[in-house]
């Protein structure tokens, strides 16, 4: 059976103005209340050129069908944690377990922050999920941690870094989201998040100490 091939998710054309610029930003903004309003399921082009005040026509110019404003929407999510973990976890002026205390900390914040818009947003990540620049961005927060496992964990091979790695950011995705879909206190939130960053930083200090009696 054939391949079935994913639709565009790149603009047609990048705003190079300023009215452009604004133009992609006004569809954005009513994209967001679409989404928020309907729901992936009912989301379409039609109806965020109407909430945007603007033709289909002026639409297309720069979106090539729903998938990419979707995929712009989840992509500057997507970018936004990316930078997160970035700004956290590249901060050596604080010791990496702080680092990773205070990431676990505005991860889970900005899960319950975020919490409706998310929940829509997964469910349009069949349409755009094996595209290539969906796997690009979703690359960079994976480089990031990389490089802190690496420091965290100097003596450890890089397959064990990696899973280590991959343990964390799985179960910070996974747990945030379930977490996330019923409305909490901000007492609850810290307390959560403070638990799960427990659990974080004594599996590594074990990895560590492991490592050193080695």
């Amino acid at each position: 059976m054939a391949n079935r091939r994913s639709p565009s998710i790149s603009l047609r054309k990048s705003p190079q103005q300023a009215r452009s610029e604004g133009l992609v930003a006004t569809i954005l903004e009513a994209a967001v209340q679409v989404l928020a309003k309907e729901g992936a399921p009912r989301f379409t082009c039609a109806r965020v050129a109407e909430k945007a005040g603007v033709s289909v026509g002026s639409l297309y110019q720069y979106f090539p069908n729903k998938a990419a404003i979707l995929f712009r929407l989840q992509s500057d999510e997507w970018r936004q944690t990316s930078e997160l973990l970035r700004s956290i976890l590249e901060n050596v002026e604080k010791p990496p377990l702080e680092r990773l205390r205070t990431l676990v900390r505005a991860f889970i914040q900005s899960e319950c922050d975020e919490a409706k818009m998310r929940i829509a947003l997964n469910d349009a990540v069949p349409l755009y999920r094996d595209a290539p620049e969906a796997q690009e961005v979703r690359a960079s927060g994976s480089r990031t941690v990389e490089v802190f496992m690496r420091e965290v964990l100097p003596e450890a091979s890089d397959s064990v870094r990696a899973s280590v790695g991959d343990l964390i950011k799985r179960t910070l995705s996974s747990v945030g989201k379930d977490f996330s879909e019923t409305p909490r206190t901000s007492a609850e939130i810290k307390s959560y998040a403070d638990a799960m960053a427990d659990m974080f930083c004594a599996y590594l200090t074990t990895l560590q100490n492991d490592k050193a009696r080695a």
